[in-house]
């Protein structure tokens, strides 16, 4: 393996890890500090990805389809926080496993319907539509770098968010112990709402910045789905710095699996899952 090689291959397990994480905190954050076991956050990256399909197609400009996209997937989880999530503070996880696998289904059923069964293929920003020559033959997309750049922005700006602001604090409390929250006088209603809303919005955003590089198709929540639950349990509930830890350690495995051991590439990330698990059952961080 060359050098040139080894480094795209670093730096394509690097982009992936980073886009992980985007999914993968808001996953940690909901389930960490609500309590729910989302079963749809995956539809979300999905819809985040159509979104950005179609908003492109009308406007022209991917980063304009992302600046009306966000403010729509904010709404759309405030929505379904009043809507439905709230309902289920407190009750016993079946019910939380048995709505949002019913919102699967709804989503899943209304893409087909708005947006049909095809895949489509979103045009990278012509700012960013070059290479960088590592070699004669070798070149690494400028894209690519800049999902991981805007993704390390989005990490230090979602960790400064909780460790070093008023409403982080108050989402600290409200994971900690929330009927002591609700007694200082935190509402924690609304807490609830923008930490879901912030959920959604983060899953929905790695899937529009994604959607170039992976394109978009029916199902294509599913997978991420299931590599965050894992991230999720590796990092630690509730852990935002865990999940940032965990993703980059899957993005990795993965890339590097794919091209050294390609037969066990598929078994590997839940190697590393039981492994981490058999050292630390809490995750590498445990939680917030």
């Amino acid at each position: 393996m060359s050098f040139a090689f080894f480094l795209i291959q670093l730096l394509n397990g690097m982009q992936y890890g980073l886009l992980l994480f985007l999914v993968a905190s808001g996953l940690t954050l909901i389930f960490g500090i609500m309590g729910i076991i989302n079963l749809a956050h995956g539809s979300f990256y999905m819809v985040g990805a159509y979104l950005a399909w179609s908003l492109a197609g009308m406007t022209g400009s991917l980063t304009a389809a992302i600046l009306i996209g966000i403010p729509l997937t904010v709404v759309l989880g405030m929505f379904l926080e009043w809507l439905l999530m709230r309902r289920l503070y407190g009750r016993d996880h079946l019910y939380q496993v048995l709505l949002t696998y019913g919102l699967i289904l709804v989503f899943e059923e209304m893409r087909s319907i708005l947006w049909g069964d095809d895949v489509y293929g979103v045009k990278v920003p012509d700012l960013l539509n070059h290479s960088i020559a590592l070699t004669e033959n070798l070149s690494y997309p400028v894209y690519r770098l800049g999902i991981s750049a805007v993704c390390l922005l989005l990490a230090a700006g979602l960790y400064f968010l909780i460790k070093h602001t008023r409403l982080g604090m108050m989402i600290r409390a409200g994971a900690s112990n929330r009927e002591m929250a609700q007694s200082l006088g935190i509402n924690i209603k609304l807490v609830y709402t923008l930490v879901f809303a912030l959920g959604v919005a983060l899953a929905a955003f790695a899937g529009m910045i994604n959607a170039p590089v992976s394109s978009v198709y029916p199902g294509m929540g599913a997978q991420v789905l299931i590599i965050c639950f894992v991230i999720v349990v590796i990092g630690g509930i509730g852990s935002v710095k865990g999940a940032m830890a965990a993703s980059i350690m899957i993005g990795m495995a993965d890339t590097f699996g794919q091209i050294l051991v390609p037969e066990v590439a598929g078994m590997i990330v839940y190697l590393l899952m039981a492994v981490v698990l058999v050292w630390r059952p809490e995750g590498l961080f445990g939680r917030i």
